[in-house]
């Protein structure tokens, strides 16, 4: 399976960023699909995830209320909108996903087995 991620650019504070991610070569229809980022000097940290069968979203405290992760089952593409950007938000992003994650376990990196390669996002002050 691969992850194809895209969207991130520069913007401003306070801008909006849409970010795709495709996946490819298999689904996650009892899996998750979600975000995670890293910023500079950071460790990556989670930022949203979505359960495929239930639709059911988690997300970080640091995003609630200005990010909103959806699907289009379809296109068996991810979203991440990113409204309210602040330069805490810098990072690249990176979609992951994986069959098996239980709820406990949806924020941790090592639950996912499948990684896009990330893609930029950068807000200016």
């Amino acid at each position: 399976v691969q992850l194809q991620a895209c969207g991130g650019g520069l913007v401003q504070t306070g801008g909006s960023l849409r970010l795709s991610c495709v996946a490819s070569g298999g689904t996650f229809r009892n899996g998750v699909m979600g975000w995670f980022r890293q910023g500079p000097g950071k460790e990556r940290e989670f930022v949203a995830a979505e359960f495929r069968s239930s639709g059911r979203t988690i997300y970080a405290d640091s995003v609630k209320g200005r990010f909103t992760i959806s699907r289009d089952k379809t296109k068996n593409t991810v979203y991440l909108q990113m409204n309210g950007l602040g330069p805490e938000d810098t990072a690249v992003y990176y979609c992951a996903a994986s069959n098996g994650v239980i709820w406990s376990s949806v924020g941790l990196t090592e639950a996912y087995n499948n990684w896009g390669q990330g893609t930029q996002v950068t807000v200016s002050s």
